[in-house]
């Protein structure tokens, strides 16, 4: 019963790591446009909030295989 949780932990991380990734790829594509400072600025603040949100899916995902390796 608690493989469940680890298996749905484990997606729940992945979820969350192609999500750092796409942050990534989209903050380097804005540097190699050569955009201006402001502009950058403007990308990387439109992007924050999806890397806060990877990061704390990733965050849950973890928690929950640890829980799940624990109680299983």
């Amino acid at each position: 019963m608690f493989e469940i949780l680890v298996w749905i932990g484990a997606v729940l991380s992945i979820a969350g790591l192609c999500g750092l990734a796409w942050c990534i790829v989209r903050v380097l594509r804005a540097r190699k446009q050569k955009l201006d400072d402001e502009a950058l600025r403007a990308v990387v603040q439109s992007v924050l909030p999806y890397n806060l949100g990877a990061l704390l899916l990733s965050m849950l995902g973890l928690m929950l295989v640890i829980v799940g390796v624990i109680l299983g």
